[in-house]
Parts: structure tokens; sequence; C-alpha cells
């Protein structure tokens, strides 16, 4: 088997795995992407999450990561499931009501990089990275021709929009580049920055996460002041306005949901006074296995709180 037919079997696999889209690139230095984390750092842009200064040598060339890699893989596995909720209700992110995406992403990633290793005519070594690994994933998401960056930040994969979770394969083996178009999916559209409610989209590309909801609601670890409490409006966790009003995610895909990734019910219409009435032992079985559980009961409760008084000013 030659290398392009080797590729053509990997990303057949992939889709029987699950993954909406899957493709290669070649190993390089992340350049302009630490630059541009650099220049979020140096503007505070970050907020308070310190991680984002950590790990930035892996960040800037996967081969920090393996020293022998020469490509990456990059796979989307999507969630894009339909929901019904009450705009005056309050809610929860979709992302955070399936099972812990870390756990099945890698799963499927650790299976096709199996696969790669039983099908390659020789040795294969692969490092399997989930976001909790330093890895600019929307760029080599890009470079893999998956989809392009819109103006809210997130991927978007064409046919399947931007509610996917992404995930890499560090390669020791040379595969063919995938190739793709590279348009804007934006074109003139910009709902999403006149959809965010706090601003946090300062400009095509641009995110001030201090002023971003799911910011606030998932990654802030202190107290709110009265305008971050303000500003969480409905979120308990999360936040997809930007999401929700991308014409990608509403008329320009179909809705498919990986096996393993449909929501939980009792998740879809939680309320605030539920959450605060929460024990631990149940805070254990609601939440145990998805990303919430990260986040804890206290901050949750916090968001619930500041929920509570938010609606009352609806």
């Amino acid at each position: 088997m030659d290398k392009e037919q080797v590729a053509a079997a990997i990303l057949h696999k992939a889709r029987a795995i699950g993954f909406s889209a899957a493709g290669f690139a070649p190993v390089s230095r992340c350049r302009e992407e630490t630059e541009r984390l650099l220049n979020m750092i140096r503007e505070h842009r970050h907020g308070e999450m310190v991680y984002m200064q950590q790990g930035l040598a892996a960040r800037t060339d996967p081969r920090n990561l393996l020293p022998e890699a020469k490509t990456v893989l990059s796979a989307a596995l999507p969630y894009t499931f339909p929901l019904e909720r009450d705009e005056d209700a309050a809610k929860i992110s979709r992302y955070a009501m399936v099972p812990d995406y870390h756990r099945e992403l890698r799963a499927r990633l650790g299976m096709l990089l199996d696969f790669i290793g039983n099908m390659y005519p020789g040795q294969v070594t692969g490092k399997v990275c989930v976001d909790s690994l330093p890895v600019f994933e929307k760029s080599w998401a890009e470079k893999a021709r998956l989809g392009m960056t819109g103006k809210n930040t997130m991927l978007i994969v064409p046919g399947t929009g931007s509610f996917v979770f992404l995930g890499e394969i560090v390669l020791d083996i040379e595969l063919p580049a995938s190739a793709g178009l590279k348009e804007n999916p934006c074109n003139g559209c910009d709902a999403c920055l006149r959809s965010c409610p706090t601003g946090a989209i300062l400009e095509s590309g641009k995110l001030d996460a201090r002023k971003c909801i799911s910011y606030l609601t998932v990654e802030l670890k202190r107290d709110f002041t009265p305008k971050e409490s303000a500003m969480t409006g409905p979120w308990l966790f999360g936040c997809d306005i930007c999401q929700e009003v991308c014409p990608h995610n509403t008329r320009q895909c179909s809705p498919s949901t990986a096996r393993g990734l449909s929501p939980r019910k009792e998740l879809t219409c939680i309320t605030p006074e539920e959450i605060l009435a929460l024990t631990r032992s149940r805070f254990r079985i609601l939440f145990a296995g998805t990303p919430i559980w990260r986040t804890g009961l206290k901050r949750l409760k916090r968001n619930a709180r500041a929920v509570i008084e938010n609606l009352k000013e609806c």
C-alpha cells in the first residue's frame, strides 16, 4: 500500500469511528499562532487562565511532544443535536450535557492510532492529544483542511458546523497533506459579533475572555464581581450564543451526533434552584463524567445564584 492508500484507509476508519472530518498536516512550527497567543496574554485578554502561559514550547512545535513527529492527524467529533428550551430559562452549554469529551476523544483517537499501527508497513509511534495537552487545536484542524475558523473564533467544519470536539494524533510517519478549499466561512456575516451580549468578540477572530460568559461560568475560580454576575445572564455553565446564531449551525448543516454523545435528559431542563439544593452526593450522580464535574459544586452554585438574580431582571 502506498502512502495515498494508507491515508485513505485511515480517513475511512476515522469516519467509521464517528469523526465527521479528519485530515493530515505536515509538522511545522506554529509561529503565527504563538504570537497571537502571546498578544492575548500581553493584553490580559486571557483573564485568570494562568495555564495559557504554560507549555508554550510544546504548543509552538509538536516535536516538543514527540521528537520524531512528522505528521499531525486532526479529527472532529460532532455533537450537533437539536435542543428545545425556553429562551427565558436557565441554560447549560451543549458540550456540557454529554459525557466528558476528553474521555470520548481519547478512546476514539486511541482506536485510530491502533488501526494505523496495525495497517502501516513499519513501526509507528504516535501521541494522542486532547485539549488537556498544549496543542493549537484549531490551527492544526485548519492546516489539515477540516475547516476554517470563523469570526467567533470557533472552527467551522463544512456540512457539520462548529459543534465539534477536536483532537489530534502526532505521528512519527509521513502522510500526504490533506487538500481542501480555504474559503472564508463567514463572508459578510457578523451574526456572532452582533449577538454576543457582553461584547466578548472584539472583532473578527479576536476574543476578550474576561467578557466571555463561558470563561466566567467555567474557568473563573473566584467569586463574581457584581458586574461579572450580571454578565452571565441565564447561563449556568458555558454559553452557546455565538454558535447558535451561526448559519453553519442552523440552515447549512445536517444535525449529527457521534454515538455516545447524546445529551443527558436531566441536564436539558435543570433549574438554578435545583442546583442550589444539590448535595455533594447528588451533584456526583448528576454530573460525574461530564465537563461540569471539573468545575465543582461550589462554583456551579455560584453560577446558579447569579442566574436567579439575572432572570428576575428579565
